[in-house]
């Protein structure tokens, strides 16, 4: 299972929160997975520099057409200024026919708390699909 690991990009301040991002996202096909693997690359190269971003993983399951995003930002509005920027908004658009499924989960976290760990993050996954939200 290929996996970026947890990069600090910024160190936020002590005694401030972070805005956490958890997304799983599924493809239709194995034809499909060297492309989104390929984008998901170039997103990840992206947070580096963004503003507000405090840090980020990735975790790669291509057989099972799976996977699975970290991320730590200063406030809501800094990761949306992030999704909303490119080369993110054309990869999000571009993939979009491809995908079978994606799961989304945000929350706030004390920024002493980072970085996250997988499992907490997967576990917030699972209730999310759960609740259907």
């Amino acid at each position: 299972m290929p996996t970026l690991p947890w990069t600090t990009v910024n160190t936020p301040a002590p005694d401030t929160e972070a805005f956490v991002m958890a997304s799983r996202f599924e493809v239709r096909s194995f034809k499909d997975v060297p492309r989104f693997f390929l984008r998901s690359l170039s997103a990840w190269k992206q947070v580096s520099g963004a503003p507000g971003a405090y840090g980020a993983s990735l975790i790669a399951e291509p057989l099972k057409r799976t996977f699975w995003t970290l991320s730590a930002w200063e406030d809501k509005d800094a990761l949306y200024t992030y999704a909303r920027t490119e080369p993110h908004r054309s990869i999000m658009t571009g993939l979009r026919p491809v995908m079978k499924d994606s799961v989304f989960t945000f929350w706030q976290t004390p920024s002493a708390d980072l970085p996250i760990a997988w499992p907490d993050a997967r576990r917030r996954l699972a209730e999310q699909a759960r609740n259907g939200s």
